[in-house]
């Protein structure tokens, strides 16, 4: 078995000649190898044991019947790797850096296939854009076999004149036929930088091969993909929404509470929900998005005096009398003109309005309502009750606060005239603006409990009476948590998280925006995005490199891309380059920062600036050091576990167990008990390590 002579083969196949191979019979055959390599006997030879013999086999050589090569490439997976028999580091870091590349690869695994087939080699290779092979030291078992396999694939490869990557331990061995070509490592650092430069290659070929019609002139420029913050593209969303799982749940009325952090897109959600409801005329939906501080003066003159229960009992009645009164509000707006022409309408909506107009709901948007309905019960409570603290009222006294005329006859008159419609849709968002900047309070997590208390108790009395009504609130993560955990019976609320674990969705998110700019509307996501930006950047495919810092949150991802796209324009670009995604990720880290410092003092309570003592640190901890900083931050000893656990959560670090890949709070479906159960299983082997997206911000 020939390093040299097996490279010449594959590399006359791949010149597309007709191979034939002989084989001297007088020496001894080392037949266990022939028939663990596996290519020999599946492109066939022939013996012979003089020239005479020799001669015989030479005559009959013709050049038919040769290894058709395909001339179609496979665009899923453009990439062939030779992987080697046992998964030594090296091969696991050549693994993980095709993986960060994202280069689509399609492997010979020595674990799965026993033996490598000529043949289905050849289809593989004449298939791949690029291939890999790295070559093991002879000191590792089975190295004979793999490196004669390898011979094989680097010649072929070479032959067809594909980008191949020969990799080899510095300790070598350098086989003469391709000891030019051949590239040493001597550590991971070594093989990142040069996947690096092999997928840049490769890419290149990748784009040569079937690039997108865009617009002439600089696309780049012109190229428009929305706003990161869905309240500033209400009137455009609905053109590239990206319906997802928790959409459908939704609309189809099987949760009462949409859950998601900062930035996962719940408002756009609630955008297109309403906008969908909408579209059916005959629907009512109640769309109601305060303003921030209606509610703030609610709770500092009626709920600080108030007993726990009292204070359940009154909110509650609060709510129901408002969702009512919106109710009541939706349906006379949207049939204003229209009871004028349907006789149906016309008693009842007069007689639901004069009901209505008896009301303190007053005018203006439903934030200037909130507010006069709030600023009314609260001066109707000092009137009556004064400051005294922990007053505990009987249902009389709060239905003569809240009430200033008999509700029975508002749900009457809006029972009548809900026969003449489908169903009834509350969704209630931007509760959490009414809160306090310095954190979530008690009283916060009570008006969120009774808020969908009222709602429920709405369903049920409109159920009862065959009317369809569905309510969803849309509240943060952080915010839900704390509602589990205050409540007993939180196992009755069917909530959809609105978090992203999937890089591929949100690849799809930002293709649907970019498509609208161009004449090709099923363009594919890699197609667009090698248009306008460079492959890779540190030997990582670059919108895996943005969604790895994005925090796997939408409008994260496109806040990134905009400062990346934003740098490049500037400067007179048509594609984004590495220089542009650094700056990029420096201006978009620094925003990073500043998020993750606000939504900790909610937490806490107080402002801390505990990010900004994390600079000059390093990115790997031990818990120990963690906690010591951040005491050092100024957090008690008593809170610091907590935050601990909070910076988890927010994924500003993850965990490392035995040198194996980082897990964050997303790689790990959100599920912080998970991260916290291999904290205490690993504890002596597990490293905390800083998150990438923060990297910049921070100087590291």
């Amino acid at each position: 078995m020939n390093f040299n002579v097996t490279f010449e083969i594959g590399y006359a196949i791949g010149l597309g000649k007709r191979v034939y191979l002989f084989r001297n019979s007088n020496f001894r055959r080392d037949s266990d190898l022939i028939d663990r390599i596996g290519i020999f006997d599946t492109l066939g030879f022939a013996s012979y044991s003089d020239q005479n013999q020799l001669c015989e086999c030479i005559y009959e050589i013709d050049a038919h019947n040769y290894i058709r090569l395909k001339n179609v490439i496979n665009r899923k997976t453009p990439v062939y790797l030779l992987q080697t028999p046992q998964n030594n580091q090296s091969m696991i870091s050549i693994l993980g850096r095709i993986k960060k590349a994202r280069l689509g690869f399609k492997s010979f695994i020595p674990q799965e296939e026993i033996r490598m087939s000529a043949v289905k080699a050849v289809d593989d290779i004449s298939s791949s854009l690029g291939v890999v092979v790295p070559i093991l030291s002879t000191q590792f078992a089975d190295a004979p076999v793999h490196n004669i396999r390898a011979a094989f694939v680097a010649g072929l490869s070479l032959a067809l004149n594909k980008p191949t990557l020969i990799l080899q331990p510095s300790d070598g061995p350098a086989p003469l036929d391709v000891r030019d070509i051949v590239r040493t490592y001597g550590s991971s650092d070594d093989i990142s930088a040069l996947i690096a430069d092999f997928a840049l290659e490769v890419t290149e070929r990748f784009q040569a091969d079937g690039p997108i019609e865009v617009p002439k002139g600089n696309f780049l420029a012109d190229l428009t993909i929305g706003d990161p913050i869905a309240e500033n593209e209400f009137q455009t969303l609905s053109g590239y929404y990206l319906r997802t799982d928790q959409f459908g749940r939704a609309s189809r009325g099987e949760v009462n509470l949409i859950v998601g952090r900062k930035g996962a897109g719940k408002t756009a959600l609630f955008s297109q929900l309403r906008n969908q409801k909408r579209s059916n005329q005959n629907n009512i939906v109640v769309d109601l998005k305060p303003e921030g501080y209606q509610l703030i003066k609610l709770k500092e003159d009626v709920l600080d005096f108030l007993a726990e229960g009292a204070r359940t009992h009154l909110i509650v009645a609060f709510f129901e009398y408002v969702f009512y009164l919106e109710i009541c509000y939706k349906l006379l707006e949207k049939d204003r003109d229209r009871h004028t022409r349907d006789a149906r309408l016309y008693e009842p909506y007069l007689q639901l309005q004069a009901e209505y107009e008896t009301s303190d709901a007053g005018e203006g948007d439903f934030s200037e309502r909130l507010n006069s309905l709030a600023m009314s019960l609260a001066k109707e409570f000092r009137e009556n009750y004064g400051t005294q603290s922990a007053q505990r009222l009987n249902a009389t006294q709060v239905t003569e606060l809240i009430y200033k005329h008999d509700i029975r006859n508002l749900k009457k008159a809006l029972s009548n005239y809900l026969q003449y419609k489908d169903s009834v849709w509350l969704l209630f968002d931007n509760l959490d603006k009414g809160w306090s900047p310095h954190g979530v309070t008690d009283s916060d997590i009570l008006i969120l409990r009774c808020l969908i208390d009222a709602a429920r108790k709405i369903q049920r009395q409109m159920h009862s009476d065959n009317y369809e009504f569905f309510s969803v609130v849309f509240v943060r993560n952080d915010v839900y948590q704390l509602l589990v955990y205050a409540s007993a019976d939180h196992s009755k609320e069917s909530p959809a998280v609105l978090d992203w674990t999937d890089a591929d969705l949100l690849r799809e998110l930002l293709r649907r925006r970019i498509v609208k700019n161009i004449p090709n509307q099923d363009a594919s996501f890699d197609d667009i995005w090698n248009s306008i930006c460079i492959s890779h950047h540190n030997g990582e495919e670059t919108s895996q490199y943005l969604i790895e810092r994005s925090l796997m949150r939408p409008r994260n991802f496109l806040k990134l891309f905009s400062y990346c796209r934003g740098f490049a324009v500037n400067l007179g670009k048509e594609k984004i380059q590495e220089s542009d995604i650094e700056k990029g990720l420096h201006a978009y880290s620094l925003d990073l920062l500043a998020e993750a410092d606000q939504e900790l003092t909610d937490i806490v309570g107080e402002q801390t600036n505990l990010m900004h003592h994390f600079i000059a640190e390093g990115d790997e901890y031990e818990k120990s050091k963690l906690i010591s900083i951040i005491q050092k931050a100024g957090i008690n000893k008593k809170s610091s576990n907590e935050i601990f656990e909070f910076l988890l959560y927010y994924g500003f670090f993850g965990i490392k167990i035995e040198n194996k890949n980082t897990k964050y709070i997303y790689d790990v479906g959100y599920d912080m008990n998970i991260l916290k159960v291999l904290l205490q299983k690993y504890e002596e082997n597990s490293i905390i390590v800083l998150n990438p997206a923060f990297y910049a911000g921070l100087n590291l």
